[in-house]
């Protein structure tokens, strides 16, 4: 069978699947694309309020994208993927498992098998059952409201749980990278978190819940209500004293020291102030994810081949939010932190879905000279002469 035959007759599976609603799950593998970070991708259908979609999630080295597409539209992105960024690809409904394999000599192959094994169930809204680190029948989940009586999210909070199942999951594996998990450390002494600006205490509450006694967290927020009601709810379900709750805001707020800063959507220099409380308490770990950038874009002076481009406003605010955040990641690894930036969260869930964490790694601030001649080269390219962390430093742009 010619490779051409082979692709056709399974894009033709594909296709009716999607069409008589019998597709489970399509797998596409061995990337073989422009994007190197890029693995996998896998679709699945759901059903959402604007209809059926089919969920695609771009699987790469360090990060997740969720994105939910129209059947037509879905079949159309995924048409030209098969057997060429994509050299395998697993189709499974309910009758019968396709497979397109295509070989490095160009040739391919199409095996069809009939399915062997039940398959698992179309998620109603993407809330099919699974393991979570945070288990959806918490009392304090359903105190907060993001759950009910059940286990399953409320309406219009399933993004909310899925954040704090992600949320979760990440800080279990940063944890892990920064040598704070495991028994020899919980055995010396808790470990000491701080959650600047913890809103509601969706994802204090998490950590706390995960972490059990192995961990001091505390949450610092403005507004005294918020923080009344969390601290009742921390007592009232058996995560006090090790999850408490104190009044204040980001930038007067004393830290004597943390081993974990944690600061999501602190608004624009307030992340600066935040990772700064975290650098001078001595944090192993520093998690942000800055949100409504807007201290440098008022300094931006574009370079002449940007001139054209940064006249329309939108530009200047995404640029904005690049030159910032960029600045931030270098800073922390001239401070002597070795530095992630990721997408979050996907996009349909917040467009402010950029983290970025640090992780200390040994080096003196200020030893990597030629970093601060490239982190001044940086600045001055888009016309920076001040920033809220570099203030913060003593770093001089």
């Amino acid at each position: 069978m010619s490779a051409p035959d082979a692709r056709t007759r399974f894009i033709a599976l594909l296709t009716s699947a999607v069409h008589d609603g019998t597709l489970v799950k399509l797998t596409l593998g061995k990337h073989r694309g422009a994007d190197a970070t890029l693995n996998n991708l896998f679709v699945r259908p759901v059903a959402l309020k604007a209809g059926p979609h089919l969920s695609f999630l771009w699987r790469h080295a360090t990060r997740d994208i969720t994105k939910n597409h129209p059947p037509a539209e879905a079949l159309a992105l995924i048409e030209p993927l098969i057997g060429r960024d994509f050299l395998d690809a697993h189709l499974f409904t309910p009758a019968q498992n396709a497979q397109f394999e295509t070989r490095a000599d160009g040739t391919a192959r199409l095996s069809v098998k009939t399915a062997s094994v039940a398959p698992t169930p179309v998620a109603d809204g993407h809330d099919r059952a699974k393991a979570h680190l945070i288990a959806g029948d918490a009392p304090w989940l359903r105190a907060l409201g993001v759950t009910n009586d059940r286990g399953l999210p409320r309406e219009g909070m399933a993004h909310k749980f899925r954040q704090i199942q992600k949320f979760t999951e990440l800080l279990a594996q940063l944890l892990a990278e920064a040598g704070l998990s495991g028994d020899a450390k919980a055995a010396a002494a808790p470990l000491r978190i701080a959650d600047m600006g913890c809103g509601k205490g969706y994802l204090t509450f998490a950590l706390a819940a995960h972490l059990g006694t192995r961990a001091e967290v505390t949450g610092i927020e403005f507004r005294p209500e918020l923080v009344a009601l969390c601290n009742t709810l921390a007592r009232d379900h058996g995560l006090a004293p090790h999850l408490r709750f104190t009044a204040g805001d980001i930038a007067s707020t004393t830290l004597d020291h943390v081993d974990v800063l944690v600061a999501l959507h602190a608004c624009d220099t307030a992340t600066d102030d935040a990772l700064a409380k975290g650098l001078a308490a001595g944090a192993r770990l520093l998690v942000a994810s800055p949100c409504c950038q807007k201290e440098l874009r008022p300094q931006l002076t574009p370079p002449s081949v940007l001139v054209d481009a940064l006249r329309h406003g939108i530009f200047q605010e995404r640029q904005a939010e690049f030159v910032t955040d960029a600045l931030r990641a270098m800073l922390l690894e001239w401070a002597g932190y070795r530095t992630k930036v990721f997408e979050f969260i996907s996009t349909e869930h917040t467009a402010k879905n950029l983290m970025i964490t640090a992780i200390k790694a040994g080096r003196p601030r200020g030893a990597d000279a030629a970093l601060a001649d490239r982190i001044r080269a940086f600045a001055a390219f888009y016309g920076i002469r001040h920033q809220r962390l570099a203030e913060h430093l003593g770093f001089t742009l």
